[in-house]
C-alpha cells in the first residue's frame, strides 16, 4: 500500500477511489471507465504537486520510507558485492555498509549509509546515523581502494552523524574529519550520490568527492530544518522557514556549485518507481567514473582541492 505524505492527501483520495472502483467493476465497462478517468485526474494532480514542491516538502519526499535505500542500490546495481565489516578497532557500525563490487563489470569499492526499511532494521542500522566506527570503516575501505587503484562510489542517505554520548567519547568529530581528509587524499576517482538526505558532516565525510550528484528530490544541508529552527527560532515548528533559508534542494545546490549533476526522478518521486530510479543512478555513476577514469592520481587530488576551495567564491557570487 502506498504511503502518502501530508501534502498528497487529495492525491490519496483520487487514487483510493480509483482502486475501489476497479475492485467493484469486475466486467462493468462503465465503472472501469470512471476508474480510468480518476487515474488520469490523479496523474494530472500528481504532476501539479511535484512541479511546485517547497523545500520542506522536498525534505519529506527525501525521507519517504519507500524510497530505495543503499542496500537496494547495491542489490540492484552491483554484482559480486563482498561486504567488508568493522573498523579493526572497536566494532562494526551497521549504519554504514560497504565492500568490493563490480558495476557493469568494472571493479570498485562502494560505501553508503543504510537507514533500514522497517522498525527492526531501522533500529539495527541506527536510522542511518553513523558512529565513529562507521567512519573509520569507511576510511579502511577507501584505503583499500587507493591501494588497489579502484574507484570509490559513495551513496549518501543520513540525517547526520549520531550525536550520542558514546559516539562523542569515541571521537566522533575526529572520525568525521579523518574521513573527509581521506576523501581529499584519494588518488582514485571518488563519485558520490545523495539518494535521500545528506545531513551535516555525517554526509560530507563521504561526499567530499570529485563529482557529486543528487537525486531531484534529495536534500543536502549543514543541519536538518528542525535542528536549524530550534537554534535560530527556539521553535522546531519553524522547520518550513528553515528549509527555505538553508537552500538544501538539488536545484539550489547546483546553482551554488556544491553539486555537479541532478538526476531526474520519476513523476511522484523515487518511491513511485524504485527500480527505474536505481537504474538511472547507476547510469549516472558509470558516466561520472568514465569522465574521471583517465586522470592521474595527483590530477584527481588537485581536482578535489580546486573544487572545494572554489565553493565559497561561488556561494558569494550567487
Amino acid at each position: 500500500m502506498t504511503q502518502y505524505l501530508d501534502f498528497e492527501k487529495q492525491l490519496a483520495d483520487l487514487e483510493g477511489k480509483a482502486e475501489e472502483l476497479r475492485a467493484m467493476a469486475e466486467s462493468d465497462s462503465d465503472v472501469m471507465e470512471q476508474a480510468r478517468a480518476l487515474d488520469a485526474k490523479a496523474k494530472t494532480r500528481l504532476a501539479q504537486i511535484y512541479k511546485a514542491l517547497t523545500p520542506w516538502q522536498k525534505c519529506q519526499v527525501a525521507r519517504h520510507p519507500e524510497r530505495p535505500h543503499c542496500r537496494d542500490y547495491i542489490a540492484e546495481l552491483f554484482t559480486e558485492f563482498t561486504p567488508l565489516a568493522g573498523d579493526r578497532n572497536f566494532a562494526d557500525d551497521h549504519a554504514v555498509m560497504g565492500g568490493l563490487a563490480r558495476l557493469d563489470g568494472r571493479p570498485l569499492v562502494v560505501i553508503g549509509h543504510e537507514k533500514g526499511h522497517d522498525t527492526k532494521t531501522r533500529l539495527e542500522h541506527n536510522f542511518g546515523m553513523a558512529r565513529p566506527e562507521g567512519y573509520r570503516k569507511a576510511i579502511r575501505l577507501m584505503d583499500l581502494a587507493d591501494r588497489f587503484g579502484l574507484p570509490v562510489v559513495t551513496l549518501i542517505d543520513t540525517p547526520g552523524a549520531y550525536p550520542g554520548k558514546g559516539a562523542e567519547e569515541r571521537g566522533q568529530s575526529e572520525a568525521i574529519a579523518r574521513s573527509t581528509q581521506k576523501c581529499l587524499q584519494l588518488g582514485v576517482p571518488l563519485v558520490s550520490v545523495v539518494i535521500g538526505e545528506g545531513g551535516s558532516g555525517g554526509a560530507v565525510a563521504f561526499a567530499t568527492a570529485n563529482r557529486v550528484a543528487m537525486l531531484e528530490h534529495a536534500v543536502y544541508s549543514v543541519i536538518s530544518p528542525e535542528g536549524c529552527a530550534s537554534i535560530l527560532w527556539k521553535d522546531s515548528d519553524k522547520m518550513r522557514e528553515a528549509a527555505e533559508a538553508l537552500r538544501l534542494t538539488a536545484q539550489d545546490l547546483r546553482k551554488l556549485g556544491v553539486i555537479d549533476r541532478i538526476i531526474p526522478e520519476p513523476l511522484g518521486g523515487a518511491q513511485r518507481d524504485p527500480r527505474g530510479t536505481i537504474r538511472d543512478v547507476g547510469a549516472e555513476i558509470g558516466a561520472l567514473i568514465d569522465d574521471l577514469a583517465d586522470k592521474a592520481p595527483e590530477a584527481l587530488r588537485r581536482d578535489r582541492r580546486e573544487k572545494y576551495v572554489a565553493l565559497g567564491q561561488k556561494g558569494l557570487a550567487a
